[in-house]
């Protein structure tokens, strides 16, 4: 067949265009206040509540994605989620954030909070809530100007947690914990795989702002003493102090420690969901995708997963 000379050489492909269109959709999103559940654009707002139960997602579930933050909304549009704890990347780089390494401590300690807000309003506009921030801003070599600069956008984006990496210095949860009772903002610390029932009690002592991340996959994959029946004590006996779970499906450290698709692995995911719907805790548990994305599908299709399987959870 001819081709047909007339198109020009910058005509962009449909992938491109689609993906333009999105963007644009988001955006409109982003900018109309007024935009409401059954408009033009947002034609269903995303709900993944249930039976009382916050299902939120980590958006370093999607790092295999492209990191921008109009298309990190839509992958979590698109997954079904209202609510989210947002990595710091691709948010500091739609503020700003330089590309040379040497000059973001003193980015960050003279940023403004216009363009965090804007991405509040942007999820807010979309139906998705901002319960945690993380950015990589609060380790033992960031600055208290840093540090403060993640508190104010924390509380910028509409989040009352930033979520950081359990430190080992002792030092450092105190640090962490002061600066935060100034912002008025709560730190949730995750553990790996240190963690046990014990390991964050050093950071909950020093201060009423230092809290729980809980990742429940990790703790099953410790060992020792971790079990199943230990780690829905623990969320019991600390479920004021906890902030928000990460939920993921890992065998047992006996069994490989393996990350599996949801219901294959040993963490007891319903039994933690129902948990959380019995006794009416509010912190809300947070997807982190880790196992190996089959071939054919991708983070967003798997996410939406994961969503299916809480939810039947719960309804059962």
């Amino acid at each position: 067949m001819q081709q047909n000379k007339s198109l020009p050489n910058t005509a962009i492909s449909r992938s491109e265009f689609l993906k333009k269109g999105a963007l644009a959709s988001l955006a409109i999103i982003a900018a109309g206040h007024s935009l409401r559940a059954g408009s033009l654009f947002l034609p269903n707002r995303p709900n993944s509540k249930f039976h009382g139960v916050q299902i939120g997602v980590t958006t370093y579930s999607y790092r295999s994605m492209e990191d921008e933050i109009h298309q990190i909304l839509k992958y979590i549009i698109d997954s079904g989620i209202n609510a989210v704890e947002l990595k710091g990347h691709a948010v500091e780089k739609f503020a700003g954030l330089p590309a040379d390494k040497s000059k973001v401590a003193a980015w960050r300690a003279s940023a403004t909070m216009e363009k965090f807000k804007e991405v509040r309003r942007m999820f807010n506009n979309a139906g998705v809530s901002i319960y945690a921030f993380k950015p990589d801003a609060l380790a033992t070599g960031n600055t208290d100007e840093e540090i403060s600069y993640a508190l104010r956008a924390t509380k910028a984006l509409g989040a009352p947690t930033t979520t950081t990496e359990l430190p080992k210095e002792p030092e450092q949860t105190l640090r962490l914990g002061k600066l935060a009772e100034k912002h008025g903002v709560q730190i949730g610390y995750h553990a790996h795989l240190q963690a046990t029932d014990t390991v964050w009690d050093t950071a909950l002592a020093q201060s009423p702002n230092n809290t729980i991340n809980l990742d429940c996959g990790h703790y099953i994959a410790s060992g020792g003493s971790n079990t199943a029946q230990s780690l829905l004590a623990l969320i019991q006996n600390k479920h004021d102090r906890i902030t928000s779970l990460h939920i993921k499906d890992r065998k047992t450290k006996a069994d490989g420690g393996e990350n599996l698709p949801w219901g294959q692995g040993d963490t007891p995911i319903k039994e933690i969901l129902d948990l959380l719907k019995n006794n009416k805790y509010k912190f809300p548990a947070t997807i982190e995708l880790e196992y190996s994305i089959p071939a054919g599908s991708d983070a967003v299709k798997e996410v939406k997963k994961c969503v299916a399987y809480a939810k039947k959870a719960l309804e059962s």
